[in-house]
């Protein structure tokens, strides 16, 4: 299987425009599109508007100015003033209509990418940094809204307003027209420059962000080392290098757009004053009308607004394609672990029989993690699995929980094949409790049952009770109320390991797994408290436990012992101590270790 990871050049600025990514996202707009004809329209009309001003503005100098009377002005005026209300509340309208179309789209594409990346297989995000994932999820969504409601609906007005300039040029003058059309060539030129430098300049801006958020959620989330090693002084050394580029950047962004106004004025300034010269002779001439080479002069600046406009457009649109190219990626990635078009129903309750038949799995195609392996558990039977860092022992527990899918053989629970069951139930029968529990922010209550209100209060009580959690909570100020803070910060390492085995247990699943040593962390007092609470457990539900401390499982049903991905071994602790084989070299190195806790059997002893 494989997984793409991302790296900076996905924070490159894309092309300007990508007829396959509009296409894509005007499918996530097709549903507001009454909306967005709406916009566009009023737009329209409003640029329409806009291009009358200077043409009653020529009236009013032709008709009654340069005839030294006022009768036609106060027509002229109230038409005037009647059109820039009317283009107020049009603009009003417009603009609500895609506000509301930018934010629905947002809400809509934030949905579906939050529920593609819950679907993601676990190997996914092995190899994807979260703070990417999360970039995508808020930064490359927001950069949608500034291409939608300030972006490419107004390049569309941009160009309009450019062709009815053009138009209304040629109406009242071809010749001054024609003058300051041979302009444009040289204005498109420029423009062609500049918008390479820039593009350039945002390429480099977005590379040195990304460097630098990495560096600063790096060095924050290793700040316990940082301070430890005290790499205070050369850690701020290397953010001020990142953030010096950064700033360098950004200066060369201002650089490009400060350069480029004064440009497109200066050439708006040179038009004008030929126009100025040019037009002032046909006037002198009587071949052009003062009033009508005022509203030529008004429409050669209304000609240049846009062409500025368009330019810092081009930039949103540059910067929103990258976005759309990165957000749509993100969505094509394969969910990996997927259920088949046919997948079964588990029922409501199984008895929790788990069976491995000839498993073989890797990670890395050829590099096997897990070999031929077989064995049964039976319903309320609790195992153990040991061996050293590598066997497979998480592997194999992640298989079980589908979070991965076996190459070879199958995996059976209750006797049905988990790989054509639904991930969901298959995981709704199966409890997990992990060396380093994750902790909400939220109340005990709300981690306990993680916010699942079909779990009734009595229940969250009767867990706690079960793994001794209430001892702790029941001397908090506000007990289940209590609120814990960003991954438990305000809980020790025994209590967020007991609340998380709560969780488990108020779950009700039938098959247990205690992976990595999840007492391994905590006080003597804590880990007999969770031991009691196992004994009770494997009463009713099968339990598997993943053990690095020997002496924690002597009393499991069968004890399985890995060994690169193979099984080697398999009985009680007695029996295998007396067989002299991996096992027995392990628990001898952990006597060695703790020799105090406990001995080698008799049995064994005297066959060594």
């Amino acid at each position: 299987m494989a997984i793409h990871g991302y790296n900076e050049e996905d924070d490159a600025i894309g092309k300007a425009y990508d007829q396959r990514l509009v296409s894509r996202l005007w499918s996530h707009m097709r549903v507001h599109r009454l909306r967005v004809f709406l916009a566009v329209s009023l737009l329209l009309i409003t640029t329409a508007l806009q291009l009358a001003q200077p043409l009653l503005v020529q009236q009013a100098i032709d008709r009654d100015v340069a005839k030294g009377t006022t009768k036609d002005l106060w027509w002229i005026v109230t038409a005037y003033l009647a059109i820039l209300v009317l283009m107020f509340v049009l603009r009003y309208v417009q603009s609500v209509q895609m506000v509301l179309v930018s934010q629905k789209v947002m809400n809509d594409i934030r949905l579906k990418l939050f529920r593609h990346l819950q679907r993601m297989s676990i190997a996914f995000y092995d190899a994807n940094p979260v703070g990417r994932l999360v970039t995508r999820l808020t930064n490359d969504i927001v950069a949608l809204d500034a291409l939608l409601t300030a972006g490419a609906i107004t390049i569309i007005a941009d160009l309009f307003m450019i062709v009815g300039v053009a138009i209304a040029l040629l109406v009242i003058d071809w010749k001054l027209a024609l003058i300051t059309l041979a302009i444009v060539p040289v204005l498109a030129v420029l423009m062609r420059w500049f918008a390479v430098a820039m593009r350039n300049a945002f390429r480099r801006q977005r590379l040195h962000v990304a460097r630098l958020n990495g560096f600063v959620a790096e060095h924050i989330g290793g700040i316990l080392l940082v301070q430890l090693f005290g790499r205070q002084r050369r850690d701020r050394q290397e953010f001020a290098v990142h953030n010096r580029r950064l700033l360098d950047a950004n200066l060369e962004v201002v650089h490009q757009f400060a350069l480029f106004e004064p440009v497109v004025a200066m050439v708006s300034a040179i038009t004008t004053g030929i126009i100025i010269v040019v037009g002032g002779r046909f006037v002198l001439n009587d071949q052009l009308t003062i009033g009508r080479l005022y509203a030529f002069i008004l429409l050669v600046a209304m000609y240049y607004n846009p062409v500025r406009e368009i330019a810092d457009r081009f930039n949103i649109l540059q910067q929103a394609m990258a976005a759309l190219e990165r957000i749509f990626t993100l969505m094509d990635e394969p969910e990996g672990v997927q259920d088949i078009p046919d997948a079964v129903d588990l029922p409501e309750k199984i008895a929790g029989a788990v069976e491995f038949e000839h498993v073989s799995f890797a990670y890395v195609p050829d590099t096997w993690v897990l070999k031929d392996v077989s064995f049964r558990i039976e319903p309320g039977e609790r195992i153990a699995f040991v061996g050293a860092t590598g066997a497979g022992k998480s592997s194999m527990i992640n298989l079980l929980l589908r979070f991965y899918d076996v190459q070879h053989g199958r995996i059976l629970l209750d006797g049905i094949d988990i790989a054509h069951a639904r991930q969901h139930q298959v995981r709704k029968h199966i409890g997990l409790v992990l060396q380093d529990p994750f902790i909400f922010t939220g109340t005990i209550e709300e981690n306990i049952r993680l916010r699942d209100e079909s779990i009734p209060m009595e229940r969250v009580r009767d867990a706690a009770r079960l793994v001794g959690a209430d001892r702790f909570i029941n001397e908090l100020p506000h007990t289940y109320q209590h609120q814990l803070v960003e991954r438990g910060a305000n809980l020790s390492t025994g209590q967020k390991q007991l609340l998380a085995f709560a969780r488990s247990v108020a779950f009700d699943p039938e098959v247990m797994l205690v992976l990595d040593e999840a007492t391994a962390s905590i006080d003597s007092e804590t880990e007999a408290l969770i031991q009691e609470s196992l004994e009770r457990l494997t009463a009713r539900r099968t339990s598997i436990i993943i053990a690095h401390r020997l002496a924690t499982i002597r009393d499991a049903d069968r004890i399985i012992v890995l060994h690169h991905g193979e099984i080697v071994e398999t009985g009680t602790h007695d029996e295998l101590l007396a067989r002299r084989g991996r096992y027995f070299r392990l628990w001898l190195l952990q006597q060695r270790d703790t020799p105090a806790e406990t001995s080698v059997p008799p049995a064994a002893a005297s066959g060594a």
